[in-house]
């Protein structure tokens, strides 16, 4: 009897120790930030050979001063850092974010829409843990969506404007999403929010991952992996929901989502669209995967946007 008891305690224990050390790998490959996040002039080469048609604009900027950055003093206290490009005061700003272990040198792309393009003035963040930010841990956009509430009151002082638009693709636009939902500063007259491949949550984000690239059921390591993000970084994978902040957002929104996305399955377009109450766009581009709408369509994805903007 004794060894039939041992041998069941040693059981659970070595099952106990592979769920909670599975965990803890899920949370670092998930949550880490990239090791050479600070390396800007890698960021710039990068954005140079993937967005050639910008350069121009780019060594305009950089002729004029127009390209310029500072940092701010978090309410959580943590310094972060934002590129931001002038065009007019008291004209609109976009505020541009970045996805997934990416920096705002990443979606440059984008400011130029905005700026040239649509005489937006324009902020880019590096979001929490990215880029030139500080922070030892990647939020998903969740505990983030503070932070791009607080940058939105410092682009209202820096271009005296109370008229947004907030842009994201993938984490960034799960960020724009989470952003929806909360209330808005009171310098804050006017936003739209433009959410491109966002995912409906953490929770079903990191589901989905689990079972394509490790081919593992949720229970028992999604269970514990988020109650160890509770205990260790203050969120669950379920709280952190794109689809209950974009229930309660009563500013207009355009989702864009290729149907051909296996990293944020398109499938989660629809029901984040659905729950969006009025005052909304889709575009699904065809055949595109994730976060390529913009090159596979670049004078549609403007033209969408444009028409977006306008509405």
């Amino acid at each position: 009897m004794k060894r039939i008891f041992w041998g069941i305690l040693t059981v659970f224990i070595i099952l106990a120790a592979v769920t909670i050390g599975g965990s803890m790998y899920m949370l670092s490959y998930s949550l880490s930030p990239e090791e050479e996040r600070t390396d800007t002039s890698r960021c710039f080469h990068r954005l140079a050979e993937r967005h050639p048609e910008i350069q121009s604009w780019m060594d305009s900027l950089r002729m004029c001063g127009g390209l310029r950055d500072t940092f701010v003093l978090m309410p959580s206290g943590e310094r972060h850092h934002a590129y931001y490009i002038p065009h007019t005061q008291g004209r609109p700003v976009a505020v541009v974010l970045h996805g997934w272990r990416n920096c705002a040198i990443d979606f440059m792309h984008f400011g130029r829409i905005f700026h040239q393009l649509m005489g937006y003035n324009v902020l880019l963040p590096d979001l929490h843990a990215h880029g030139l930010s500080e922070g030892d841990v990647i939020g998903m956009g969740w505990k983030e969506r503070y932070d791009v509430l607080h940058w939105m009151k410092v682009a209202s002082r820096l271009f005296q404007s109370g008229d947004f638009v907030v842009h994201g693709v993938s984490m960034g636009a799960a960020t724009a999403m989470n952003v929806s939902g909360q209330p808005m500063p009171r310098e804050v007259r006017n936003v739209r929010f433009v959410e491109d491949c966002g995912y409906t949550s953490v929770w079903d984000e990191f589901s989905y991952e689990l079972k394509q690239e490790f081919h593992l059921p949720d229970f028992p390591l999604m269970y514990t992996a988020s109650l160890l993000c509770r205990l260790r970084n203050g969120w669950s994978f379920g709280e952190a929901s794109s689809l209950r902040q974009v229930a309660q957002s009563r500013w207009p929104m355009l989702f864009i989502h290729g149907d051909n996305d296996h990293f944020v399955p398109s499938w989660m377009v629809h029901p984040l669209y659905e729950a969006k109450p009025d005052a909304k766009r889709l575009w699904i581009p065809q055949g595109t995967a994730h976060a390529m709408a913009y090159g596979d369509y670049t004078e549609e994805y403007i033209r969408q946007l444009g028409a977006f903007l306008q509405q």
